[in-house]
């Protein structure tokens, strides 16, 4: 298809909007796309319900989730500038893409589990048509990146939702304590129901953590399902910005653009300490309980009644940490929760948090998390604004 120089260009957006990603991406670039005076064509479907662009339509490119291979030939004889949103499909050279950077996603899922004393860990990740191999690899290197091992769920993608003894017979033969991380939602709130029905614990026996949040399926599961929340919203911008530049005959970029997670959803789904010495249990408490108050070691050591030395060892032979980096690790993740859930300054997050100073704060967030505290917040979009 021609393009010709236009201010009034005609996008489709061919995501899902049944699940909270795929709205905050079409949410994203229908505001960028208002920005710019973009006619927008949202999430359009042919008779049998698939997403499909109607012949009628004589558009300019595509925002695209290409997860199978109809989609993305329907995709490709439109002949239009596109953009891939997802990693499911094999990338090709005639479209753009903008997707999770699923290696950090990867390496903050078992940091999270790590960090609640679990060291036996699994994967389940059936093939559902909704992400890429790629995601269980990530997962399983990042496990074996700590010297630990993953244990993967074999599984044919047919039936995969209704095979509850499958899965049952799988969890049983699992090391427990155990946290296993769930491909997305879905997944996790199949394998949540799947240990309610038989008798195993959530999260005391198996602790579950989400690829990806969703405001309904894991809210409304019981226990809650912790997860990994997604830069979504800067997805779909981002996305929108590199389509801009292809409609006005910009090359197609080679590279992937990644965008990290935003962090951890932590719900009841991996509340818990899975150590098995319990002063150490109360100095983990203890810490997650006063950490934003600017406590040291030794406040910790007179708490559970132990010598310093004594301590040290301890989270040195269970956690493979000194008890002042637990207690650096809390303070930022309390940083980096202010930051994505309120309006406030650095400054008063600083002092809520126990730093010195917002210059402290930024200096320490960023040296953990690889990006100041201010462009996480950027990246976030703030769900208030956005919603």
């Amino acid at each position: 298809m021609a393009r010709t120089k236009t201010t009034n260009w005609h996008v489709g957006i061919l995501v899902e909007t049944e699940d909270t990603w795929g709205r905050n991406i079409v949410e994203s670039v229908c505001r960028f796309g208002q920005q710019c005076g973009w006619t927008v064509l949202i999430s359009p479907r042919d008779r049998h319900g698939k997403l499909r662009v109607p012949n009628v339509w004589n558009g300019h490119g595509v925002i695209a989730a290409l997860r199978n291979r109809s989609m993305t030939q329907h995709v490709k004889r439109l002949a239009v500038p596109v953009v891939d949103v997802s990693s499911t499909s094999k990338r090709e050279s005639w479209f753009a893409r903008v997707q999770t950077d699923d290696r950090a996603r990867a390496r903050m899922a078992v940091e999270h589990l790590a960090d609640r004393g679990i060291r036996h860990f699994a994967c389940y990740t059936p093939s559902i048509g909704r992400y890429s191999d790629q995601r269980a690899h990530e997962f399983r290197a990042a496990v074996e990146a700590t010297g630990g091992q993953c244990v993967m769920f074999e599984s044919e993608a047919a039936g995969w939702l209704t095979n509850y003894s499958g899965v049952r017979d799988w969890l049983k033969k699992l090391p427990m304590p155990v946290g296993i991380f769930a491909g997305d939602p879905q997944p996790a709130r199949q394998l949540v129901e799947v240990c309610a029905m038989n008798s195993l614990r959530v999260p005391d026996d198996i602790a579950i953590i989400s690829g990806d949040d969703d405001d309904l399926l894991c809210n409304v599961a019981s226990p809650q399902i912790s997860s990994i929340e997604l830069a979504s919203h800067h997805i779909g911008e981002t996305a929108a910005s590199v389509l801009k530049r292809l409609m006005n005959g910009a090359s197609i970029p080679r590279r992937t653009k990644l965008i990290p997670p935003l962090g951890i959803r932590a719900r009841q789904s991996t509340d818990t300490l899975a150590v098995d010495d319990p002063d150490l249990v109360s100095a983990l408490r203890y810490i997650r309980q006063h950490a934003s108050e600017g406590i040291d070691v030794s406040d910790v050591a007179r708490a559970t009644l132990l010598s310093r030395r004594s301590l040290e060892q301890r989270f040195r032979k269970t956690l493979n940490c000194s008890p002042g980096e637990e207690i650096r690790r809390t303070r930022l993740e309390l940083v980096r929760r202010l930051l994505l859930d309120t309006d406030k300054s650095i400054e008063s997050i600083a002092f809520e948090t126990g730093f010195a100073s917002g210059a402290s704060v930024s200096q320490a967030f960023q040296k953990r998390f690889g990006i100041p505290p201010g462009t996480l917040r950027r990246n976030a979009a703030t769900r208030k604004t956005l919603r």
